[in-house]
């Protein structure tokens, strides 16, 4: 394919049912109209699956490429997810179709049934995600339905209707079927791909079959009747060739035996004929087979044309864009689509006209800001000379050159001797080449013109807020300017003046006003489109640090660059002062370690050890002790006596631990008392809120609006899935012990949202629900129900919940019950007064008033008093204000110290993240895999060996801790025949107790006295600690001798 013009790109551009916008998404090792085709590649590894979310997010299709010897991968399943979530079409590229003829040495036979059960497994993730979601919108139109006619159909029907909703909805058009159109197989390396359309024009002409039915027929159980001349089915029945391998595989496998296998010249001149192809003569001489195959396949089935062919037909162009995607985009957090501003609604037949008109709205969503070398800029670029201008650069020199002469001559003359090697200064080099930020964005509506000013909606940005408000009261809504346009050409960037709709474009001069992602509009009734879903979580810190310290400005200017241009990488500063770079992987930690180092902050770094993170819980008291005994008196009496003993060590005045674990905490000035209880969560209850943490903020959210009044139309799908994880909450905490524990959770945490639980059982004490955004026709005299310093219990439990007392890492899985809650009455009255004097002091301040001049405050107390003469209306104000006085802060603090001293008061456990990890080895190396493994903790979940094929595929899991160097010394020890993939997966109890000490006579003699064996648990504790500077408590010199010189002994 030439050279296309910039011009005639432009006037494509003009046309958007002719173009195409589709990304590539694969696994690591996979490589007579006009179209325009807005091409963008995405990278394999699991740590850059955040690279794919913003790849999607623009586009209208996708190119799946998936290994026809590994099939599908978990990564292979994350991209099809991330294509169906974006509601984008996609199409199979099966790649590396020559490592079935000559690794794996198939028949072509045995490599159709491979590559039919390659499509089952495809097939199979696609029909995972279509039935989830016919059976939530069945589960939506039935509530509707029962809504409006509750009496109408019984249990029976409901199941009939279920069943028939996911038969009868349509779903042959999304699954991978190469007599569909949308499957191509491939082998890019030796330049050939094998699309039915094709072969079946090749073979209805030389079989005198209609294309048409060549195309229904070539895949699946067909076959071709040589003496009738008919194409027939049953081919398996009947035991006859399927008509792909007959007409499709066996020609590819003849030409790979001929040319790669026996290197049969004259077998390889006769095909070379009959297939019409013309060789050039130092091809067909060249050593290597395989120059001689790209040669022949480039010209029979060259791998371009089934694949551009299959995107033009089969993936839709921007006027396609269906009507449930656009809803899907505008409508953020809990809002529906229907509950927007009407001139919200509005834009989204913006959306699908895909409109260019003069009056169009303009609306752009960036996906991502990538660094560019300003000196690749258009306007940087060094364009062409004239004549002209090269013989005036020539003249100049000539006569510099002159110049130098005559000078050097006089100097000689006057000096007396020649200065040598005198040369001009040069001038100083700037400090290396400087990184400026291009949006990639895409315009989904009106035309973009250079110049243009446009509103900036942040994810932050209230959605959908009416063109009437007032600019400056709306937050987080700004205003910028298209300073430039580029049409991006690979790493080329070509200068527009405008970009119409449905086109994908880089803008410049964003970086002041746009992060990491956000959505321009002319119009500000546009909403912020919804977050982009990235599938790898940020797991693995360092801590940066420059080499040489007066160099910080420049790191900290880097990391914001970085920051900036990676969409999952995060940077944080932590209260010790250390700059904190978070990503999704080894592999992601050490690309942008090097883009720090070489293009952002240009200096030497010093990176810390992977900060590991960990999490802390409560298990249920042990049965059998270390040496599966059966726990007696005598531990479970040290147990309660060394409790005893560390909580009358300290406040013993105030604090009362019992030998049930209720901890009695009283604040230090008497005036209250909190009784708290820690419990362990089921396993199921902490991973159900693990995942429902966004459902659980945008419940929290709720919550808020309707303690200040305010009313926020929430769609149905929230309310539903709010109600469906109140009733698995339900259905999981059954027993006595959780008996109505649903109905009296005060709070989750940390941060809220978190996989811990604040439970209500102070007795007499009814607050409002968590709940209560479920409740219809809610009572506004609920309210006052809540008691003063209700916050503050709450705050006392977010901030236990965030960092526990074993190494100062977050809670996960408990229940915090709080069973006393007393405020003394006695010193009521005198606090009264003085909390009036303190509110009445706050208004004066608040009507700008010094508080530090008596005078001010006796007159604010007397306009207090005017203003509210009611003693009710003083008790609020007073209550109000004193949430911010001695007594609130003193209860936080007591009810941390409570949540804290009742977890150490049970079984306390580390939990480690841990990765999924699958490897692909053969059998000669499958017991070094084993061995590197059980060196690092891991444990093999399954192993099956992968059929048609002696590699084994194995999964196990990993701590994140021991994964540092895992890849490469798989590696190494197995000589590069296996290769892991690691994801994480979920958190997970480390069953060792990192305080335990010998207490039975049993396990005196199994681990004697010192008890001085390997605790993983108490290592992990003791690094995270010391990394922290906390207190570590282990012995640096046990057995201390007198050191004896040499020259003493002698």
């Amino acid at each position: 394919m030439g050279h296309t013009s910039l011009e005639k790109i432009i006037a494509l551009q003009r046309n958007p049912a002719n173009i195409r916008n589709l990304c590539i998404l694969a696994h690591v090792d996979h490589g007579e109209k006009e179209y325009l085709l807005n091409l963008i590649d995405s990278p394999g590894h699991v740590d850059f699956s955040s690279e794919v979310s913003t790849a999607v997010r623009l586009c209208d299709g996708a190119i799946v490429v998936i290994d026809a010897v590994e099939g599908v991968c978990p990564q292979t399943q994350v991209v099809l997810r991330q294509a169906w979530l974006e509601n984008i079409r996609p199409v199979l590229v099966v790649n590396k179709m020559d490592r079935l003829i000559t690794e794996l040495k198939l028949t072509s036979q045995e490599a159709y049934i491979h590559l039919q059960k390659i499509l089952e497994q495809v097939n199979a993730v696609t029909g995972t995600l279509f039935t989830s979601k016919v059976l939530e919108e069945r589960a939506e139109k039935e509530k509707e339905e029962k809504e409006e006619k509750e009496s109408e159909a019984s249990g029976g029907d409901q199941v009939y209707d279920w069943s028939a909703g996911l038969e009868e909805t349509d779903d042959s058009h999304l699954y991978f079927s190469p007599d569909q159109g949308n499957v191509v197989f491939a082998s890019a390396i030796d330049g050939w791909d094998s699309g039915m359309a094709q072969f079946a024009h090749i073979y209805s002409q030389r079989m005198g079959i209609r294309a048409e039915v060549l195309l229904k027929t070539l895949w699946g159980d067909f076959y071709l009747n040589a003496k009738a001349k008919k194409i027939m089915k049953g081919a398996q029945a009947k035991g006859k060739k399927p008509l792909f391998v007959q007409l499709v595989l066996d020609n590819i496998w003849s030409l790979y035996d001929a040319v790669v296998t026996r290197r049969d010249k004259e077998k390889v001149e006769k095909m070379v004929t009959s297939l019409g192809v013309k060789l050039m003569a130092r091809d067909s001489r060249h050593s290597d087979p395989k120059v001689l195959l790209s040669a022949i396949c480039s010209q029979w089935l060259p791998v371009s044309q089934a694949v551009l062919s299959m995107v033009c037909e089969k993936l839709p162009s921007p006027l396609d864009m269906a009507a449930e995607r656009v809803e899907k985009l505008m409508s953020v957090g809990a809002r529906r689509f229907d509950s927007l501003p009407k001139e919200t609604q509005e834009l989204k037949q913006a959306f699908l006209q895909c409109s260019s008109e003069e009056n169009a709205p303009v609306i752009v969503f960036v996906s991502k800001m990538f660094a560019v070398d300003t000196k690749a800029l258009p306007q940087n670029k060094q364009r062409p000379l004239t004549q002209e201008e090269i013989a005036q650069r020539r003249e100049l020199a000539r006569q510099r050159h002159a110049d130098r002469l005559a000078a050097n001559q006089q100097a000689e003359n006057q000096d007396g001797h020649t200065h040598l090697g005198m040369k001009e200064p040069k001038l100083e080099e700037d400090e290396g080449t400087k990184e400026t930020f291009v949006a990639f964005a895409r315009v989904y509506s009106g035309v973009v013109k250079r110049g243009q000013r446009m509103f900036v909606l942040g994810p932050k940005s209230v959605s959908g807020c009416s063109a009437s408000d007032a600019l400056p009261a709306v937050p987080h809504l700004s205003c910028c300017s298209m300073e430039s346009l580029y049409l991006l050409m690979g790493r080329e960037l070509e200068g527009l003046e405008e970009v119409p709709s449905g086109n994908i474009l880089g803008i410049g001069g964003l970086e002041e006003c746009v992060l990491k992602s956000a959505t321009l509009s002319t119009s500000p009734a546009c909403p912020p489109f919804t977050p982009l879903n990235f599938e790898a979580a940020a797991i693995v810190r360092v801590a940066i640090e420059p080499k040489h310290p007066s160099e910080m400005p420049k790191l900290v200017h880097g990391m914001r660059l970085l920051n900036q241009a990676d969409p999952c990488a995060e940077v944080l500063i932590q209260e010790t002062g250390e700059h904190v770079l978070v990503t999704a992987g080894e592999v992601h930690l050490q690309r942008c370690l090097d883009d720090l180092r070489d293009r952002f902050a240009k200096i030497e770094i010093s990176a810390s050890k992977p900060i590991i993170p960990f999490r802390e819980t409560v298990v249920r008291p042990p049965k059998v002790d270390m040496v599966n005994e059966e726990v007696g008196k005598q531990q479970k009496v040290a147990i309660i006596h060394q409790v005893k003993e560390v909580s009358q060590g300290r406040l013993s005045d105030t604090l009362h631990v019992d030998s049930s674990g209720l901890v009695t905490l009283t604040t230090p000035n008497r005036l209250a008392t909190v009784a708290v209880r820690a419990i362990p969560l089921p396993q199921d209850v902490t991973r159900l809120l693990e995942d429902s943490s966004e459902l659980i903020r945008t419940l929290e959210q709720l919550n808020m609006s309707l303690r200040e009044g305010r009313r926020i139309d929430v769609s149905p799908r929230t309310l539903e899935a709010i109600t469906e994880l109140k009733s698995q909450l339900e259905s999981l905490l059954q027993g006595r012990k959780w008996r109505n524990t649903v109905e009296r959770i005060w709070a989750f945490g940390p941060r809220r949202y978190g996989p811990n639980i604040l439970l209500n059982s102070v007795e007499g004490y009814h607050r409002p629900s968590v709940w209560q955004c479920l409740v219809k026709g809610e009572r506004s005299g609920e309210a006052p129900v809540v008691r003063d310093f209700d916050n503050s219990i709450v705050s006392g439990f977010q901030l236990a919940t965030l960092s526990g007392p074993m190494c100062e890492e977050p809670l996960m899985g408990v229940c915090f019950s709080v069973e006393q809650w007393d405020i003394q009455s006695s010193s009521e009255p005198q606090h009264q007064d003085s909390v009036e004097e303190d509110s009445a002091s706050h208004e004066a301040s608040g009507d700008g008033t010094s508080t530090a001049e008596g005078t001010s405050e006796t007159s604010a107390q007397a306009e207090g008093i005017t203003a509210g003469p009611s003693q009710a209306k003083r008790r609020t104000e007073a209550g109000s204000v004193d949430c911010y006085g001695p007594v609130s802060g003193q209860l936080i603090a007591a009810m941390k110290d409570a949540c804290r001293h009742a977890f150490q008061a049970q079984p306390q456990r580390l939990m480690a993240a841990m990765y999924t990890c699958e490897i692909m080895a053969t059998a000669e190396v499958l017991g070094r895999v084993y061995g590197v493994l059980g060196k690092r903790e891991g444990r093999v979940l399954h192993e099956e060996m992968k059929e048609g094929t002696d590699m084994f595929i194995i999964k196990a899991i990993l701590p994140v801790a021991e994964s540092f160097g895992f890849a490469d010394e798989i590696r190494k020890r197995t000589s590069g025949l296996a290769s892991p993939q690691l994801v994480f997966s979920h958190w997970e109890v480390i069953s060792s107790d990192p305080y335990w000490v010998p207490t039975t006579e049993e396990e005196y003699l199994h681990f004697g006295e010192k008890a001085d064996s390997a605790n993983q648990a108490l290592k992990y504790m003791n690094a995270v600690r010391r990394r922290k500077g906390l207190y570590v408590e282990e012995k640096i010199v046990e057995h201390a001798e007198k050191q004896r010189t040499l020259s003493k002994n002698k």
